[in-house]
């Protein structure tokens, strides 16, 4: 007896759902013209934008006075800090660009887009600015292109050798800025008193997320542990930070701490750094423990069934996957770290806002609100626009590797 098999045709792959194209009349059929009313509300709407826009374009182009901002640029961007020692900003912005265009080089996936951004950029910062500021943007614009340049050598040392830079820019940039303490060397030293404008708002931005992510995440595990004394101090901590605001924070830093501290001269930056990293933190502490508690119990029992102890557990298993889970609102409490730094000026600091009430009292730009305030809102925009931008790439990125 012969017996016959006959093979079964392989399964066909389930086909993805077809997308829908449209063009451009047929996007705004759909979204701007669907009905009468729709069509209606689309044209009234066009109707005041554009009126706005004629408005606003005939206010900047006639009548607003941007030598306020051409006059102040230095002010707004460092403050106080002397002219001589303007080149160390400008080489913490150098090696931002290019430790920038390598890591978009390597882990980048629009490989044209940003050949064409790294190529453009030197031109285009050249053409915007003039005088010294020229020469240092098309430096900076160069030091991004190398940068993309040198990531075409795609290597495991290259990589290894960006993650270090970008370990060691921080800690860099504080060298820069703040000098070795030799009056004559070129580290001079220069007091954070001279700190302002962008610079310092950076720095307080940089510093509190760099600070406060760490501790509140130890804040957000001691809230749930087992040692009852532990779990009592994190929460009381938690709550009692996040029942006050932020002002109040900083005025304890600024008047109560020297008192803590007795003989201990700390500076007023340094005092505001800490009140902002404490309160930071506090919130932050509350953000992870939401994504702890989204963690399934299957995850932990998993984990302990493979023999991990609790610090390997939550480190290896538990931890990445709540960070995962709460980073739109973790980059949102950044964002909004970010523009509350502009409180420190209530405490004497001078940081954008600060110099932007100074510039104002200056006597030849009295009465230039509308163009001070519009190009700081311009900078706070910009900057959470990119912080915003990086979190959905983030996000993104990390839900295509599931």
């Amino acid at each position: 007896m012969s017996t016959t098999t006959t093979s079964l045709p392989a399964r066909a792959e389930a086909l993805p759902p077809p997308t829908e194209r449209y063009t451009v009349l047929g996007w705004l059929h759909k979204n701007l013209f669907s009905t009468w009313y729709n069509a209606l509300l689309t044209v009234i709407f066009g109707v005041v934008v554009i009126l706005l826009l004629r408005s606003a374009l005939e206010w900047a182009l006639t009548q607003a006075r941007w030598e306020v901002i051409t006059a102040n640029l230095r002010l707004f961007m460092v403050g106080q800090y002397p002219a001589a020692a303007t080149w160390r900003a400008w080489a913490c912005v150098v090696l931002l660009a290019l430790l920038i265009g390598l890591s978009w080089g390597i882990w980048g996936r629009n490989q044209r887009a940003g050949a064409i951004t790294f190529g453009a950029l030197p031109f285009l910062l050249a053409i915007l600015a003039h005088g010294e500021a020229r020469v240092a943007l098309l430096i900076v614009g160069v030091a991004g292109a190398i940068g993309f340049a040198l990531s075409r050598w795609r290597s495991a040392q290259l990589q290894r050798i960006t993650i270090l830079g970008w370990v060691i820019y921080f800690p860099l940039v504080i060298l820069l800025i703040s000098g070795l303490g030799s009056a004559d060397g070129p580290l001079s030293l220069v007091t954070t008193n001279l700190w302002g404008g962008l610079l310092l708002t950076l720095l307080l931005t940089v510093v509190g997320i760099v600070f406060s992510f760490p501790l509140g995440v130890l804040l957000a595990l001691g809230r749930q542990s087992s040692l009852p004394i532990v779990r009592a101090l994190c929460v009381i901590y938690i709550e009692v930070i996040r029942g006050v605001p932020l002002i109040t924070v900083l005025f304890m830093a600024q008047l109560m701490l020297p008192l803590f501290l007795p003989g201990v001269t700390i500076d007023r930056v340094v005092r505001a750094m800490a009140g902002i990293v404490l309160f930071s933190a506090a919130y932050l502490a509350e953000n992870v423990r939401g994504g702890l508690q989204a963690i399934p119990r299957g995850q932990y029992e998993a984990a302990r069934a493979l023999g991990l102890n609790t610090w390997k557990m939550m480190l290896l298993i538990i931890l990445p996957q709540a960070l995962k889970a709460v980073i739109p609102i973790l980059v949102g409490q950044f964002i909004a770290l970010f523009k509350d730094t502009s409180l420190v000026v209530i405490v004497g600091l001078l940081d954008l806002m600060g110099i932007a009430k100074a510039v104002l009292a200056q006597p030849d730009f009295l009465g230039l609100q509308a163009e001070v305030y519009l190009f700081v809102a311009l900078v706070y925009g910009v900057f959470c626009y990119l912080m915003s931008a990086f979190s959905q790439r983030l996000e993104a990125r990390l839900n295509a590797a599931r």
